[in-house]
């Protein structure tokens, strides 16, 4: 069953012993004790949700957060910070630093477990995240999509779609299609973290369908790098026999039965490097359309949109 991360940072173990305790039924809990090691692994494992102490022996609880509210990919993750402090300047210092919630140590095991799902239940309100990969959703995309066309900066965006997902749903039932989702964001996000830019965001529009907004110089080297990692881990989704053939047989959308193989990825890339944008639709219209050319292929495969105005 598919648990979110939380990753607790605090020097003391017996507060970190307490936390994994606490919420370690209902969640993954990973631990840091100091600030070097918590922005290594919040940059390696993604977590959901972070639970800060504010006094660390290397780098103090605010600093952390204004680092990580400098990455989009961190700009909206829920943080909890952990304090014995009670004056107000340390509160506010927190908040302005980008702190969504304070818990005073010492505190009630009960408290924390309803502080961390009012956190989750406020962030998906609010960021439309995706509750299987906890990535920002059409609000949020459209949101930095529309400022980059109304500041005229260049742009590219990478409207990624899943091929055979239907298939391998339906063969294998839905736990293993939402593995391949889960994968899939996680690999998107690793591959920006190599070949894209601090800036770039990755979202989950729904489904089997991903964006990624970069930059015009990165889009390229970026489908490759997916592409690459993508087909590199699609074989593990089936079974070991039918991974030996190289397919699964099940009814396609006419209703007929069709071997289906590995899931493959198509890219269709946008940019308005020779084009001028007006507003969304016609962004997204012809990122359908290349996407769509792309999935015409059998295998994995990125077209850019070369077309000017």
């Amino acid at each position: 069953m598919f648990k979110l991360k939380i990753l607790v940072v605090d020097d003391d173990p017996d507060i970190r012993d307490l936390i994994t305790l606490t919420l370690g039924k209902d969640y993954t809990v990973l631990e840091a004790e100091n600030g070097t090691q918590a922005l290594e692994k919040t940059k390696k494992e993604k977590p959901d949700i972070l639970i800060l102490d504010y006094s660390l022996p290397d780098i103090d609880g605010t600093e952390i957060c204004k680092t990580l509210r400098k990455n989009r990919h961190f700009l909206h993750t829920p943080i909890l910070m952990l304090t014995g402090k009670t004056e107000v300047d340390d509160k506010v210092k927190g908040l302005e630093a980008g702190i969504d919630d304070y818990m005073i140590k010492p505190f009630a095991p009960q408290e924390l477990v309803a502080r961390i799902k009012m956190l989750l239940r406020r962030a998906n309100i609010h960021l439309d995240a995706n509750p299987l990969t906890r990535l920002p959703g059409n609000t949020t995309i459209n949101r930095f999509l529309e400022e980059k066309i109304k500041t005229s900066e260049q742009f590219a965006v990478l409207y990624i779609d899943l091929d055979n997902f239907k298939a391998l749903n339906d063969y294998y039932g839905f736990e293993r299609g939402d593995r391949l989702i889960k994968n899939t964001a996680h690999l998107l996000i690793e591959c920006v973290h190599t070949k894209g830019t601090p800036t770039d965001l990755v979202g989950h529009i729904g489904g089997d369908d991903f964006v990624i907004l970069t930059s015009v110089e990165t889009a390229e080297g970026l489908a490759k790098e997916i592409i690459a990692k993508f087909d590199a881990i699609a074989p593990q989704f089936f079974d070991e026999a039918e991974r030996a053939t190289g397919y699964i047989e099940t009814n396609g959308r006419d209703g007929l039965v069709h071997k289906f193989g590995f899931p493959t990825i198509s890219i269709g890339i946008i940019t308005n490097k020779e084009q001028k944008f007006n507003h969304l639709a016609q962004v997204s219209g012809r990122g359908a359309e290349v996407k769509n050319l792309a999935k015409k292929f059998p295998q994995s495969k990125y077209i850019l949109d070369r077309r000017t105005a």
